[in-house]
């Protein structure tokens, strides 16, 4: 078999063993994250940098297509003024699989004294991040698929999968309707299969 064939699988068998994992180990705080975002009357901001800033932008996109009023804050812009976009009943959902990185968790403790509800992303529970959550969501992974063991890859990708496990169920706890997403796509194919 060529190598870059198999190569390919080996990134694509580790991410399948780290989704397996992670739904294995889904309970009591997804549903509790769920609720959060479900009762939320401000906005959902979600905030990361690097890699989990990345995937971050698409949570927060994945949650307004749904229905939940959602943007994503660089976590080091929010340092630097754009703090000023977080505002009472707001929800701020903070991504770092180490839970240490440094402008997450100052993000973090700045939303937090604001009197904000705090979801965290992390894969360590007892990290600084995990430390000062409301609702600590495990994004562990056994190992990365880069065979460094070194490149978001496994991470990022559980991560982006409960980020859209937590879209949708927040969707369908509001029920959510094909209606509804028509409206919020108006141009595009997705809009015009959702008016069907």
């Amino acid at each position: 078999m060529n190598k870059y064939i198999e190569w390919g699988r080996d990134v694509l068998d580790a991410e399948i063993e780290a989704l397996r994992a992670v739904r294995e180990r889904l309970g009591a705080p997804f549903a509790d994250a769920v609720r959060a975002v479900k009762s939320c009357k401000g906005k959902v901001i979600v905030t990361g940098i690097g890699k989990s800033g990345h995937v971050g932008k698409k949570i927060a996109a994945s949650l307004a297509s749904l229905g939940t009023p959602s943007f994503f804050v660089h976590s080091g812009e929010a340092l630097h003024g754009d703090s000023g976009m977080m505002a009472p009943n707001d929800l701020v959902i903070a991504i770092s699989n180490s839970g240490e990185t440094p402008e997450v968790v100052a993000a973090a403790r700045l939303a937090k004294s604001f009197g904000l509800k705090l979801i965290a992303m992390t894969g360590k529970p007892g990290s600084s991040l995990g430390s000062l959550a409301d609702i600590w969501m495990d994004i562990g992974v056994r190992r990365e698929a880069d065979p460094l063991d070194l490149a978001p890859t496994s991470s990022s990708t559980v991560t982006l999968a409960l980020g859209d496990a937590l879209a949708v169920a927040a969707a369908r706890a509001r029920s959510f309707s094909a209606a509804d997403f028509a409206v919020r796509h108006p141009a595009g194919a997705l809009g015009k299969k959702a008016k069907r």
